[in-house]
């Protein structure tokens, strides 16, 4: 099969730090070349791919993410080029989804952000002009705000297990909060955690823009101390050894967020989730068996839920990932939806 994808552009494939989908889309490409199709790739020059790279910009235009310019400029290099491939695969949001509309082949798109209130209002404008784009959702919360979308298939996301080191022993005494520095992340509510039990806690998290500055500042600054330690945007080797070191991850996560990729990395490493139950976490862990799901982030204080975080088997952990989550069984999911979607398009 000759696949056509089309990766965010903000930053390299796979990214060196923040970038959940670049990391995805890195992990498909690699796989799809690895399984036998023709794969081009479409995403920034930097980028390191095992498929054929088509790029407009030699480096990612990381300081200009969210103008429209830079991304009209890569995507349209992308559509333009649509016809010379069976199907065309689209992970860059409302504007490679609305562009795909002009396509006459087979044309996919990945919904990786929410669809609740106004983003799923507008993926549903969008798709009119689209009309015959398939949508892929990442879980199937994801779906339940616009369950009515011509939705083609579920592929949640994957990791190369080969860069996550598997720890069989517990971890250290720490607990760890890892991703973007946002109210709905929740690392405030990490930090209140933390307090309450008195144990240290570790913050690593992205925090370049206003917004995320302004939160940081008015949230988290005024605690930092000996038992809280913000340690900034961290790479991949420092993610693993900190995952790998911390006694539990605190996911208190406050919306519904569409997978929650840093959920399985921990799990890869052997480290025990402690979640919120919101988003697509019951359908990444089983309770009592693959992590700990309480109803409240206040809940999070209690003794006994820690003491079930400890009395998870890292091996069980481990093991969930490489059977649910591996790039071999995500690659699958969508060769599978690909064919799908050629098959329900008509014939120009």
């Amino acid at each position: 099969m000759n696949v056509g994808l089309i990766c965010p552009v903000w930053f390299p494939v796979p990214p060196e730090a923040y970038g959940g989908t670049e990391r995805v889309v890195a992990l498909l490409a690699d796989g799809l070349v690895d399984a036998g199709h023709d794969v081009t790739l479409f995403a920034s020059g930097d980028s390191q791919t095992r498929a054929r790279l088509e790029s407009v910009f030699q480096t990612a235009p990381s300081e200009w993410i969210g103008h429209t310019y830079w991304e009209m400029q890569h995507t349209v290099h992308a559509i333009r080029k649509g016809s010379e491939f069976d199907v065309v695969h689209d992970h860059t949001g409302l504007l490679g989804l609305a562009l795909g509309g002009l396509l006459s082949v087979p044309f996919c798109h990945t919904v990786h952000g929410p669809l609740d209130g106004g983003p799923g209002r507008f993926y549903e404008n969008v798709v009119e002009l689209a009309p015959k784009a398939k949508l892929i959702s990442i879980s199937m919360n994801q779906r339940k705000p616009k369950q009515d979308l011509p939705w083609i298939a579920n592929c949640p996301n994957a990791l190369d297990l080969s860069v996550y080191p598997f720890r069989r022993k517990s971890g250290g005494d720490y607990l760890l909060f890892l991703g973007r520095m946002s109210p709905d992340k929740g690392a405030h509510r990490a930090l209140a955690v933390a307090l309450e039990t008195g144990l240290p806690l570790k913050i690593a998290a992205k925090c370049r823009e206003p917004l995320e500055i302004r939160y940081f500042d008015e949230f988290i600054r005024p605690h930092l101390g000996e038992s809280i330690e913000y340690v900034g945007e961290v790479g991949h080797a420092d993610k693993v050894e900190l995952l790998m070191g911390a006694r539990a991850l605190i996911f208190p996560i406050d919306w519904e967020e569409p997978f929650g990729l840093v959920v399985i990395e921990a799990m890869a490493c052997g480290t025990p989730v402690i979640a919120t139950r919101r988003g697509a976490v019951p359908e990444i862990l089983e309770h009592g068996r693959t992590g700990v799901i309480v109803d409240r982030y206040r809940d999070m204080e209690d003794e006994a839920v820690l003491e079930c975080a400890d009395s998870l088997d890292p091996v069980v952990l481990r093991r969930e990932v490489e059977e649910r989550f591996s790039p071999e069984h995500m690659v699958a999911n969508y060769v599978a939806a690909y064919e799908a979607t050629i098959a329900a398009t008509p014939s120009a």
